[in-house]
């Protein structure tokens, strides 16, 4: 058994669906009555001091195949190397594989020979295969095992075109996680950021969009005009965002699909820090008229914005509940930038934090539990969370700048971006909610203002 020390752990039970696409092999028989031993169980809140040995061995293919993807044998390898990777991303998982393993014959993937992988030290066996069939599609079959108590956990499989096969380890990823640790999953998302490059006084900002995990990245816009703070629709289909083209600093709508861009509002003002709400009917943006800045917000088709703050100073960074019934911001009305709610009108305004320094760009968790925002003070920036009552407020970050925190889709998982003291170059970083599991993610470019993605339909 593995307990990761803290206060949320779900006991695992055998469990097993059917393929989504075709009859899988049979199951394994259950293990004899009186043998089980304890069912797995993985703690994913407090700090992660021994992460769950897994193994992940390279996944067979019933009959090696050519798609416009490359051979189903290889691709057996290179699926099972992304469920690897993803789940060791996390912090919660030391996978085994799939180099360096036994291989596994395909009608071992529903029969494991049990003896084998409990003798590598492996708690959990992750199997499956890679098949090409007669439509020219892909299916993914994935398969999770308790090894000490020689069960299937679950099983899933996933019908893609050769293109999306990347797709389909994501997803074996997320069902090992999910079932593993109680959570929702993560991994199968996207990420919108600002791709930099060039010195520090003339920096290039693109619009790019990557995976999770830094793979099928593309760049959007073309550098022409700087943009800033992209945000993701909840349909995944078009990005809010800020853009400097002829230096005149307005919120616009991107089309992933078609490439268009056009203007949130009409107005001949200054426009920033635009976000969607939960539904996708309305966009939230700051606009500065006369000196003053104020949240308004605006039909996400276009039309007359409404003024929802009115108070002296800058009120921007508005993020909704995850419901859309309230909304966080900050604002520095009262004589320092801090974090305040209103509902979703504007009504009742109230300040939520209290601490030392001052605080920035808040962003509300999926789960509704938890405010993630940037602290400024002590000689530096850092990602923190607090809960939306101003309560349980806790610093998650140590470097000298780190800003801009975006939730991954289950709310357990914060990317922002780290700038380098002196180069003023920046990257994206994520951290766990326990602050220890933190890793650098991988770009073409420096990176900052990403923005996660819900997970993919």
């Amino acid at each position: 058994m593995v307990r990761l020390p803290a206060c949320i752990a779900l006991a695992l039970v055998a469990f097993a669906s059917p393929l989504s696409a075709q009859a899988p092999p049979a199951p394994p028989p259950a293990a004899p009555a009186g043998a089980e031993p304890p069912p797995l169980e993985v703690d994913i809140v407090g700090g992660i001091s021994a992460p769950m040995p897994i193994a992940i061995p390279v996944m067979p293919t019933p009959a090696s195949a050519s798609t416009p993807a490359g051979e189903t044998a290889a691709l057996g390898r290179q699926v099972a190397e992304i469920v690897a990777a993803d789940l060791k991303s996390s912090g919660l998982f030391n996978p085994s594989g799939p180099g360096g393993l036994p291989p596994v014959a395909f009608p071992q993937v529903a029969a494991p020979d049990f003896a084998i992988w409990s003798g590598t030290g492996a708690q959990a066996l992750v199997q499956g295969f890679v098949q090409a069939n007669g439509d020219g599609k892909l299916t993914v079959g994935c398969y999770l095992y308790d090894t000490a108590a020689k069960s299937e956990l679950t099983r899933q499989g996933f019908v893609v075109a050769p293109a999306l096969w990347r797709r389909a380890a994501h997803k074996c990823a997320d069902m090992v996680y999910a079932r593993l640790t109680g959570e929702g999953p993560y991994f199968d998302s996207r990420v919108v950021y600002v791709s930099e490059t060039g010195p520090k006084s003339r920096r290039i900002k693109r619009l790019a969009i990557m995976d999770q995990d830094g793979a099928s990245h593309r760049f959007l816009t073309n550098g022409q005009a700087i943009v800033l703070t992209p945000r993701f629709a909840p349909n995944q289909q078009t990005i809010v965002y800020m853009s400097y083209v002829g230096d005149k600093p307005r919120a616009y709508v991107y089309d992933i699909g078609s490439g268009r861009q056009r203007l949130l509002v009409s107005q001949p003002y200054m426009t920033f820090a635009p976000r969607f709400s939960p539904d996708g009917r309305w966009v939230i943006f700051s606009m500065s008229v006369n000196g003053n800045t104020d949240i308004y917000r605006v039909a996400a088709a276009g039309g007359e914005p409404q003024r929802l703050t009115n108070a002296p100073g800058i009120d921007t960074g508005g993020s909704y509940s995850p419901d859309g019934r309230r909304i966080v911001f900050e604002s520095d009305r009262g004589g320092s930038q801090q974090l305040y709610l209103m509902d979703a009108d504007g009504a009742n305004q109230h300040r939520i934090s209290f601490g030392a320094g001052t605080y920035a760009t808040p962003v509300w968790s999926p789960r509704g539990d938890l405010i993630a925002f940037t602290r400024i003070g002590g000689g530096g920036f850092r990602i923190g969370i607090i809960a939306p009552d101003g309560g349980g407020e806790k610093i998650l970050t140590e470097a000298w700048q780190d800003e801009g925190p975006s939730w991954s889709p289950n709310g357990r998982v914060i990317m922002f971006f780290r700038t380098a003291q002196g180069s003023g170059r920046a990257d994206l970083w994520s951290v766990d909610l326990t602050g220890v599991n933190e890793r650098r993610i991988p770009t073409p470019l420096d990176g900052s203002d990403p923005a996660w993605s819900p997970l993919l339909p």
